[in-house]
């Protein structure tokens, strides 16, 4: 790898070992075997690298949970037989998750916290926001974003919603905090309930 790779991966080990705020230019050199004015040359700031570290890292994150398992090998009768039980299945992966991922969560809820006192944080976040709602209805509902793109755009902000507060949750207590099967009678219960 070169330089900027090399610091683009220092970078990303740095956030969720230290945090966002925690993390120096110093830190990324060192976890990189680079230099500081590498960081000015193949990124402009510090601020910058650290932007693009955390989309990949929440980008690597969104992979690890979202991909289904190899059903090549499984039985027929092994696919989950309605859109209740794909639901399930993916929370269980989110939920299962948290114990190796939960620096990421951790991440997630310190660089949101940041949001409202740096622009250029908010400026990086807000334009991936759109593949990130379509990736999560593709891969949590199995919604096509190219077939149906309002479809895919609604799905995609209620999972969105959905998975911050299930984060919250989880990081709150993780004893109350509601598991894959909740979360679906949770929704069977919501579709299901009426208006009075």
């Amino acid at each position: 790898m070169g330089h900027r790779e090399d610091l683009l991966e220092g970078a990303k080990r740095c956030l969720l070992e230290k945090g966002y705020a925690r993390t120096t230019a110093r830190d990324i050199v060192a976890a990189s075997g680079t230099n500081l004015a590498s960081i000015g040359y193949h990124y402009g700031s510090k601020e910058a690298l650290l932007n693009l570290a955390f989309l990949k890292v929440t980008e690597e994150w969104g992979d690890v949970i979202t991909d289904a398992p190899d059903r090549t090998e499984a039985e027929p009768g092994d696919a989950p037989q309605d859109a209740f039980e794909q639901f399930r299945e993916v929370w269980e992966r989110v939920i299962g998750s948290y114990g190796e991922t939960r620096s990421v969560w951790q991440l997630q809820m310190e660089v949101i916290s940041r949001i409202d006192t740096d622009p250029k944080l908010q400026k990086a976040l807000a334009g991936p926001q759109g593949d990130a709602r379509n990736g999560l209805a593709q891969n949590m509902l199995g919604i096509d974003p190219e077939t149906d793109p309002e479809k895919a755009r609604v799905a995609g902000l209620f999972c969105q919603a959905l998975l911050a507060g299930v984060m919250v949750q989880w990081m709150i207590d993780g004893e109350s905090a509601p598991s894959a099967q909740d979360l679906t009678d949770g929704l069977r219960a919501v579709l299901e309930g009426r208006v009075s």
